[in-house]
């Protein structure tokens, strides 16, 4: 049963293709479903059409069968299978770009010939007349590009504008068609294995708040092992569960953001991740931003019209800021110091700049580096690039009263010359918006406690390679306990033979096994201090 159907005229496809033979449409769905669709309901074009669903979430009815669709999902349809979308109830909301062409048009011999291994290069080499994935982002921004091409060549028609079309029909098809290949074929076969898998989906849309949500529970309430749930998940999304429910979580996460004025830590609670690095994680290599300038940047893109200049300067702002970000992350240290000064000329606040620019990047690196996704040589020209934004920024961050998160002085004990583990770690607190006072290597109990006094240091840092070193650091305890000073500093240590057994023992408060840790547990003692 259909209700609220608004009247979709369809277009005359004879008429549209009559001159340039394809057709480029963005349509918008505009009615609802709720119990079934009359196959009254369904068209089917004598052409062949490829969709893209770019926003939302709808139904996609394929003869006589229905399928959940939502943004990232493509499809290749063939000349003459009826079929339609639909939304899935009153708030919901579905965009798709399409093409529409008659493929005899375009190509010739066995792209052409239906049946044939080579037609449509390959997309339909499962017999199916209608082929589907779901795109990861990367092939997902490949094709939007075709798409955003070939829509450029219909609008200026310009010199030899069809041969480029076709090429970049060809692209489609075999980027796609490779894609399909690896991941999903014929979806349109309902099975027992296809209804577990929707079930599956349907619970992950339900309890995506619970942060113990697992495969392995989902599959125990379905009745079917952890392990094949998994490989038909797979088989019918092109994705795997993990990346399912994590693309769902980041979505809901959105709409908090840009409804609401929730407190980061709530909206991380209320969307089942398990904790705000996971969730900052995430959510900057999904949308390339952090949550606030996200949150930011919908705000602006919803307010009236009489703040248009404001808006344009803001968003001019949000995105320089997050070219200083990614270009950190890339070590492209000279780019990062020309970034800077630009933001500077600018007006923006040295403090956005620093917190939304230098830090947001190099917070990126450290939880990339905690997780094994980048390592030493990528976090050394990281932070390169740090030093030299930062040095363009430190006079306006002191002119504008603006003072580190805390004071930590660090080094490597005495009878140790070792040095690369106490660098990374001065990179990450420094990373974190800390002041460091690097004492180098060698140094001796009395160094590290007598800076600890005459610089106001919140916390001393002590690293050992070598297990000979180890007692210096119980010594370092015990002269600060001597000194009067155990009660205002915290003592952290670190280091290949360190062990959190040892910590204990020695009574230091803090030990961590790699850097992007320290700096965490750095920030948090002088912040709670």
């Amino acid at each position: 049963m259909i209700k609220n159907v608004e009247n979709n005229v369809k277009p005359d496809m004879n008429e549209l293709l009559s001159e340039k033979h394809i057709h480029y449409m963005f349509h918008r769905v505009s009615c609802q479903f709720y119990e079934g669709i009359s196959k009254d309901r369904l068209f089917g074009n004598n052409y062949f059409e490829i969709d893209l669903v770019v926003e939302g979430s709808g139904l996609h009815c394929v003869e006589d069968k229905i399928f959940p669709c939502k943004a990232n999902d493509i499809y290749f349809i063939s000349p003459g299978v009826p079929h339609e979308y639909f939304l899935a109830g009153p708030n919901e909301s579905l965009a798709i770009r399409k093409l529409i062409f008659n493929l005899k048009d375009w190509f010739k011999g066995d792209a052409c010939a239906v049946g044939n291994k080579h037609y449509c290069y390959g997309v339909f080499n499962d017999g199916s007349s209608v082929a589907y994935a779901v795109l990861e982002s990367s092939m997902r921004e490949k094709i939007s590009y075709i798409l955003d091409s070939i829509e450029c060549e219909l609008a200026e028609e310009e010199i030899e504008w069809r041969s480029i079309v076709r090429t970049h029909l060809v692209q489609l098809f075999a980027y796609v068609g490779r894609y399909i290949n690896s991941s999903i074929k014929n979806p349109h076969e309902k099975s027992k294995e296809y209804d577990l898998v929707c079930a599956t989906m349907k619970i992950v849309n339900k309890e995506f708040d619970d942060c113990e949500l697992s495969l392995e529970g989902i599959s125990r309430r379905v009745y079917i092992s952890s392990s094949k749930l998994s490989r038909d998940f797979k088989s019918y999304t092109g994705r795997l569960f993990s990346e399912y429910l994590r693309e769902v979580r980041l979505d809901h996460s959105k709409k908090l953001l840009e409804e609401s004025d929730r407190p980061v830590e709530k909206i991380v609670e209320k969307c089942g991740f398990r904790d705000v690095s996971a969730f900052y994680r995430n959510f900057r290599e999904a949308y390339g931003m952090t949550p606030q300038i996200y949150r930011q940047i919908s705000r602006l893109s919803t307010e009236g019209t009489d703040k248009n200049i404001h808006n344009e300067s803001e968003k001019k702002k949000m995105e320089l800021l997050q070219d200083i970000s990614t270009n950190l992350q890339n070590g492209k240290a000279k780019i990062v110091k020309t970034l800077v000064q630009q933001a500077i000329d600018e007006g923006i606040a040295p403090t956005d700049i620093l917190n939304e620019g230098l830090l947001a990047g190099m917070s990126i690196i450290g939880e990339k580096f905690k997780n094994n996704e980048v390592y030493v040589p990528e976090v050394l020209v990281a932070a390169r690039a740090m030093n030299m934004g930062a040095q363009i920024l430190k006079p306006y961050l002191t002119e504008a009263g603006v003072t580190a998160v805390g004071r930590v002085c660090l080094g490597t004990v005495q009878g140790d010359l070792h040095d690369i583990g106490k660098n990374l770690v001065k990179m990450m607190m420094e990373g974190k918006g800390l002041e460091v006072i690097d004492l180098g290597t060698d140094v001796a109990p009395e160094t590290f406690v007598q800076t600890a006094i005459e610089q106001d240091c919140r916390v001393i840092c002590c690293s050992a390679l070598l297990t000979t070193t180890m007692p210096v650091m119980a010594e370092v305890v015990k002269l600060a306990e001597e000194k009067g000073i155990r009660d205002k500093v915290k003592i952290m240590i670190g280091g290949a033979p360190v062990t959190q057994e040892y910590c204990d023992k020695i009574g230091a408060d803090c030990y961590t096994s790699e850097a992007a840790s320290a700096a965490d547990a750095a920030v948090k003692f002088c912040q709670n201090n």
